[in-house]
C-alpha cells in the first residue's frame, strides 16, 4: 500500500477531487496548509507573524492506494491539479507498512 500526498493550489482542489473520484479513488483527505512556494497571485499571499515571511494557503490532498495504482493516481493528480504555472505543487509517494481497521472484520 502507498500514501500519496499532493500539495496543490486551492483553485484546483474541486476539479482534483472530482477527477480522483471518477478514477475510483474515493477516499481522499484534505488538509489546509501554509506554504512558502510562490503564490499564483498577490490575493493568495498573506504575511505570517509566526514565520516572519509571506505565505499562502494551499491544500494537501492525501490518497491511499495499492502500489499498482500509484502511477494512475499520480497521473490524475498531475492532470487535474495543474494550474498552468511553474509552481503548481508537488506529489510525494510513501510506502505504508501496515493498515489496520479500527473495527476488526468478522
Amino acid at each position: 500500500m502507498k500514501q500519496i500526498k499532493a500539495f496543490v493550489h486551492r483553485t484546483r482542489v474541486a476539479d482534483l477531487i472530482h477527477a480522483l473520484d471518477a478514477a475510483g479513488f474515493g477516499r481522499v483527505s484534505l488538509f489546509d496548509v501554509k506554504a512558502t512556494l510562490r503564490a499564483l497571485s498577490a490575493r493568495e499571499q498573506e504575511y505570517s507573524v509566526e514565520l516572519g515571511d509571506k505565505v499562502f494557503s494551499e491544500v494537501q490532498v492525501e490518497v491511499f492506494c495499492d502500489a499498482a495504482d500509484v502511477s494512475r493516481a499520480t497521473d490524475v493528480i498531475r492532470k487535474a491539479g495543474r494550474s498552468g504555472h511553474r509552481d503548481d505543487g508537488w506529489i510525494y509517494v510513501s510506502p505504508i507498512e501496515q493498515a489496520i481497521p479500527l473495527t476488526p472484520r468478522l
